[in-house]
Parts: structure tokens; C-alpha cells; sequence
């Protein structure tokens, strides 16, 4: 293996670490241990619902490529666009029907609302829900990209029936033009977000209306933010999905030679992600029920010690989770991740296949909870930001995949080669942490300075775009000449 294709490597099972012991983990805590227990009613819901995604999609390519297609491709095909039209419809209905709650008027992404009662339980709104405990627009997000994965699949099996080809052609003009696509517009994204705040774009474009609905003064869905927000979010739709598509070919042709070898793997990495999503979803719906039983522990004072409420009289309503009970959660995720990480190494010397295949689905799975936890209009579109970038990471990682261990050259890595390693490693590391400071996401603060708004209206902290700027250029030419000078491993 070239020591280039060996950094490739690492890169990415050092975002797969960082997302599954740091990331994931540190978001469940904050969530768990909030002042209210909303955001990790929405959280597992979310998760819960990513999890069944890629399992969803793992079936629907084993079924049609083990080795020939189980059952008739158009059935995913016309499957796929029942599921994506409906999830179409369901975003659209979210985002541009109104509801007057308490004097606020929002959209309908959110059920139930303050006011909409339904068998309330343990002071739920619906039995034990608590307004804003299910999210339509995540619901529509999954469904739109489990429509989509459903018939672009069922199209490359349609076309393999006919096509007795089944080598790996590489990565092809249609994988590089759309990785090249999702990537400018994501950079451009960038860009535009270092030198525009959106609230005062909005306030230009619409002054009487620039980012509160009011329908007491005539100010309905359409604000000037929401303008600005639907031309972002669109193009922001158009990167991830070509950053998707991208990645879901590579891999389909990375899989196709050897598709006896490695869809027993696929398939159990596919269906460990079941258990995962059942168990998400029945902490979402059990959650205040769970809460209320734990706070009645008496032994050794268990319960006051596991969770927090404001009010003793209102009992599970204004209560969530202590620290303590975190910690414990965040130590049992944490543990259970590195003794998955740890497994791999292990796993590598006899399934090198699991290990490889496996990475990269659990790292696509991660990018697409990145963006469905996050579906907060004041987070979605650094949601899709983050979450195109992961997927132009692993379509570069599936690219230098198709023969990793390939000898490429015969030089020794020498003085110079060993300083292109560790300063190109460095400065991808310092450009990811750049990039991870651009978010501002309610559970997170940022590591170096982002404010937007540059140009307009004038006042900004662009810090964190030109860090991540500078040290993306500077890795990128180390990495061209640790490319150039070709040292094998």
C-alpha cells in the first residue's frame, strides 16, 4: 500500500472514532441531561430512524445484487417513488402549512402542538408526548432518501440484466462530476455564510417581514428568512444528494467483482443497525414513562440521584435526567464503540472485506445522523453542510478502496516522506477542526471563532472559514507531493 492511500485510510477511521466515542456520545449526554427532555425525544427518534434507513438500504441492495436480483428490480423501483413522492409531499405540508400555538405561529414541522391534546398521560399532550416529540420534516427526510436509494439501485439492476459487465471501472466521469459538484457548491456555501448573515439578508430582501411570522400583520410563511433559507437549503439539497449519489455508485462498483465475498458482511453490518434503530425509537416513545419510573426509585435514593425535577409536585413533566445518569450513558456508549473499534482491528486480518465495507456504511450512516438530528430550522443548513462533507469523504475513501494494497511504488519513505505524513496529517487535523467550528448547533459551542456576515451588514468573524481554508490548501499540497515522490508502506 502507498503511504498516500495508507492517509487516506487513517482520515477516515479517525472522523469514524471521533464521531462514534466523541460526537455521538457527547450529543446523547447534552440532550439527555438538558433542561427539557425534547430534544432527546427528537434525538431518538431521529437516530432511531437512520438506523432503519441503512437497513432499509442494505435489504434493498442484497435483495437486488446477491449475486442477481431476489425480486424483480421495478418492485424498488415503483416502491421508491411511492416513498419518495410521499416524503416529498409530507416536507412540503410541514414547511408551508401554518399553526398558532400560545400567540406563536410556526409551520407544522413539529406534533403535537402546545395547544392539540389527545389521552394525555403523565403531562403529555399525546398519552405521555410532550409538544415538538416528532419531527415531520425528519420523518419526509427519511423517507425522500429511502425513496431515492430505493430507485436509483433498482435502475442499476434494471441495467445489469442486460449488462454482463461486472468489473470495477474506478471512479468513473460521472462519480467525479458529481463529488466535484457537491463539493463546489458546499465551498460556496461556505463562503457565502463567511460574508452574509442571513437575518440581515432577510431584513433586506423583505423589510416588513424579514424573519417572524405574524399573520396580524400580514406576515405569513413566506418571511424574507425564509427565502433565503429555501434558496440555501435547496442548493445546500442539491450537494448532499449529488455527494450521495456519488458515494452510492462508487460503492456499487466497488462491490460489484466481489460481490460473493462481500455481501455476507454488507449484510450483517446492515442488520446490526436493526437492533439499533428498534432500540432508539423505544427509548423516543418510552422515554417520560422511563423517566417517571426511574425518579420513583427509592433504594439508596437512586431515583433523586439519577434524575432532576424543578417542581416535586409536577412529576415526570418538569423533570429530565441528572448528570450522573449521563455520565453513566455516555460511559456505556463510549465502552461499547471502542470495543467495536477494537474488534475491527481484530477482524481485519481474517474479513478485511467487513472491516472495509463496513467503514464505509457505518461512516454514510453517520453523516446522514449528522443531518436528520439537526433538522431545526436555526441548524438544518449547517447540518447539510457537515453532512455533505462526511459524504465527499467517504466517496474519496471508497475511490482509493477499489486496491488499496496495490504496490505503487519502490521508494522507502526516507526523512522528507516521514515529514509529508505527519505534516499532512497535521494540517488535515487543524482543517477539520476548523470545519467542526463553523456549526452552530444548540448542543455545541465552537472550538475557533465563526460569526457570519463578513459584507453584510458588515460586522463578522470569518476565523473558522479561513482557518479551515488555508490548512485544507496547505494538506492538499504535502499530500500532492507525498502523491508525486510515490513511497510505499
Amino acid at each position: 500500500m502507498s503511504w498516500a492511500r495508507a492517509l487516506i485510510f487513517g482520515v477516515g477511521f479517525f472522523f469514524i472514532t471521533a464521531l462514534l466515542i466523541g460526537q455521538l456520545p457527547g450529543y446523547i449526554f447534552d440532550e439527555l441531561t438538558a433542561s427539557t427532555l425534547q430534544g432527546m425525544e427528537q434525538g431518538s427518534l431521529a437516530l432511531g430512524l437512520v438506523c432503519l434507513l441503512g437497513f432499509f438500504v442494505v435489504e434493498v441492495i442484497v435483495l437486488l445484487f446477491d449475486p442477481k436480483p431476489l425480486l424483480p428490480p421495478m418492485l424498488f423501483v415503483g416502491l421508491g417513488l411511492v416513498l419518495f413522492v410521499g416524503g416529498l409531499a409530507l416536507l412540503l405540508w410541514a414547511v408551508l402549512t401554518p399553526v398558532t400555538a400560545g400567540g406563536v405561529t410556526t409551520n407544522s414541522q413539529y406534533f403535537p402542538s402546545a395547544n392539540f391534546f389527545w389521552n394525555p398521560l403523565l403531562d403529555g399532550n399525546v398519552l405521555w408526548l410532550e409538544p415538538g416529540a416528532v419531527d415531520f420534516v425528519l420523518i419526509a427526510v427519511v423517507l425522500l432518501i429511502a425513496g431515492a436509494a430505493a430507485m436509483f439501485y433498482g435502475g442499476l439492476a434494471l441495467k445489469e440484466q442486460g449488462n454482463p459487465d461486472r468489473s470495477d471501472p474506478g471512479t468513473t466521469p460521472t462519480i467525479r462530476g458529481l463529488t466535484v459538484l457537491g463539493s463546489v457548491v458546499l465551498f460556496a456555501y461556505m463562503l457565502f455564510s463567511m460574508l452574509v448573515d442571513p437575518n440581515a439578508l432577510a431584513a433586506r430582501i423583505n423589510p416588513a417581514c424579514p424573519t417572524a411570522i405574524d399573520l396580524a400583520k400580514g406576515c405569513g410563511m413566506i418571511t424574507g428568512l425564509f427565502v433565503v433559507n429555501a434558496i440555501e437549503g435547496t442548493l445546500l439539497a442539491i450537494a448532499v444528494a449529488a455527494t450521495l449519489g456519488a458515494f452510492a455508485l462508487r460503492l456499487h462498483y466497488l462491490m460489484r467483482p466481489v460481490r460473493k465475498r462481500v455481501m455476507a458482511p454488507f449484510y450483517a453490518v446492515g442488520v446490526n443497525l436493526l437492533p439499533f434503530g428498534v432500540a432508539f425509537l423505544l427509548l423516543w416513545f418510552f422515554l417520560y414513562p422511563l423517566l417517571d419510573w426511574i425518579h420513583s426509585w427509592s433504594l439508596a435514593g437512586l431515583g433523586d440521584w439519577l434524575t432532576v425535577c424543578a417542581r416535586k409536585s409536577v412529576v415526570p413533566g418538569s423533570c429530565t435526567f441528572s448528570q450522573q445518569a449521563g455520565y453513566i450513558v455516555d460511559a456505556f456508549l463510549t465502552m461499547n464503540f471502542f470495543v467495536l473499534l477494537m474488534a475491527a482491528i481484530r477482524v481485519w486480518r481474517t474479513n478485511r472485506n467487513m472491516v472495509i465495507i463496513g467503514s464505509f456504511w457505518v461512516a454514510a450512516v453517520l453523516g446522514l445522523a449528522t443531518l436528520v438530528t439537526h433538522l431545526h430550522p436555526e441548524e438544518a443548513l449547517i447540518a447539510l453542510l457537515l453532512c455533505g462533507g462526511t459524504l465527499v469523504m467517504v466517496t474519496i475513501w471508497t475511490s482509493v478502496a477499489r486496491r488499496e494494497f496495490a504496490v505503487v511504488g519502490e521508494r522507502n519513505l526516507g526523512c522528507l516522506g516521514q515529514w509529508l505524513v505527519v505534516g499532512t496529517c497535521l494540517f488535515v487535523y487543524i482543517a477539520a477542526f476548523a470545519f467542526f467550528s463553523i456549526p452552530g448547533f444548540r448542543e455545541t459551542e465552537p472550538n475557533i471563532t465563526f460569526t457570519p456576515g463578513l459584507l453584510i451588514p458588515g460586522k463578522g468573524a470569518p476565523d473558522a472559514i479561513i482557518v479551515f481554508i488555508l490548512m485544507g490548501l496547505l494538506a492538499a499540497l504535502q499530500f500532492y507531493f507525498l502523491v508525486r515522490n510515490r513511497y510505499k508502506v
